[in-house]
């Protein structure tokens, strides 16, 4: 059976090499090629000694998951929809800026989080990925990139664990695969400029600060426990006490001074004046004295499932400014995609599920709120409205 040399980080590739009785040079060779050159040929791999290619014919091979689609926004966004097997496909997006080229990207075939306004999260969750269909996605868009732009130069600055699936549950890939981003054989990207977002699984976080600590991003969404544990049912087992808890631990470690906070706007369920308040005390409540995290607040990318609507642009301006007032950073992120359902929230991919998600969903009641501000449960055939 052959290897895909793509599911190996250096040590890793080393390892392999050994194996075939080669030096740890070879390795630092071969990961370059990989990486650096975006070679799949072993003949075009120039400096490698013949006797080391041709064992490498027989026992490895480069091989990416298959390009299903690709879609350019309007805006310059590229989504692109890879097979990766099993009626299972997997969606990427890369984000150009002035300043940066972002890429997005998954780390599971769907997601078994079922955050309320998440449409990954109404498809259900399938597997988790390899480190190679992982890292395939990087390896095709940056060379993929460059190609199309007309450069040899770096064009991904940036890379984002925020696509299809929970990072933190598919551990075991997540970190070899950052440790290929992060080598200077390979991508070479900075720690600060490699996020991972988590819907907050809290032991995961501890062990992301000991292994690989790269920037951290929490999907918050909501201002106290009540709130949260319907629009993250993640928060039922770990709540808010505990998660930020997990995120001052996380500091200590962290490339950043701070955590990102990412709040994803619904309208009439978690902007109002009250909600804001409460999370300025909630963020004081754990560091009063220092700026310690960011907030990001996302305009809902509508799907129909979701039964939930965006907020106004007044409200969404009125959170913020309650925010920033406070002192605490806050930014309003800017809608890429949506042309394409490449926006924050829409990727869908194609997912067998195995976790039977629809029919759970589609039994769930919807969330309104009350006048105290406290959510409450509505019947399914009623939508979410303005209070």
């Amino acid at each position: 059976m052959t290897a895909n040399l793509l599911d190996f980080d250096l040590d890793g590739l080393a390892a392999f090499c050994e194996r075939l009785g080669e030096k740890r040079f070879r390795a630092t060779q071969l990961f370059r090629w990989i990486h650096q050159k975006g070679a799949a040929d072993f003949d075009e791999m120039s400096d490698l000694a013949k006797s080391l290619r041709e064992k490498l014919k027989t026992s490895a091979e480069v091989t990416a998951i298959p390009l299903l689609a690709q879609h350019i926004s309007s805006d310059g966004t590229i989504k692109w929809l890879f097979d990766v097997g099993g009626g299972n496909a997997i969606e990427t997006v890369f984000i150009p800026d002035d300043d940066r080229g972002t890429l997005c990207i998954s780390s599971q075939a769907g997601c078994a989080v079922a955050c309320r306004f998440c449409s990954t999260g109404h498809q259900g969750f399938s597997r988790n990925l390899t480190v190679a269909e992982i890292i395939s996605q990087l390896w095709f868009a940056e060379h993929f990139l460059r190609k199309h732009l007309g450069q040899s130069d770096r064009v991904i600055s940036n890379v984002v664990m925020m696509g299809m699936g929970e990072p933190l549950q598919n551990y075991a890939a997540l970190v070899p695969a950052l440790r290929v981003m992060l080598d200077d054989h390979a991508y070479g990207l900075s720690r600060r400029r490699v996020t991972v977002s988590t819907s907050g699984v809290v032991p995961m976080i501890d062990r992301l600060g000991r292994d690989c600590p790269v920037a951290l991003a929490v999907s918050l969404h909501a201002s106290n426990d009540a709130l949260r544990d319907e629009l993250v049912p993640l928060n039922r087992k770990y709540p808010l006490a505990d998660l930020l808890q997990a995120c001052k631990r996380y500091l200590e470690v962290a490339p950043r001074d701070f955590v990102t906070f990412e709040y994803c706007m619904l309208n009439g369920v978690n902007d109002t004046i009250a909600h804001a308040d409460e999370l300025v005390e909630l963020v004081r409540s754990y560091g009063a004295h220092k700026a310690w995290c960011k907030f990001n607040l996302i305009p809902f990318n509508p799907f129909p499932a979701s039964g939930l609507t965006r907020s106004s642009v007044a409200a969404v301006a009125s959170f913020a400014k309650i925010l920033s007032d406070s002192g605490i950073v806050t930014t309003i992120r800017k809608t890429r995609g949506d042309d394409i359902d490449a926006a924050c929230g829409q990727l869908a991919g194609d997912i067998k599920d195995r976790t039977n998600v629809r029919t759970r969903l589609s039994k769930h009641r919807l969330i309104t709120i009350n006048q105290d501000k406290r959510p409450t449960r509505v019947g399914k055939e009623d939508t979410v409205n303005d209070c």
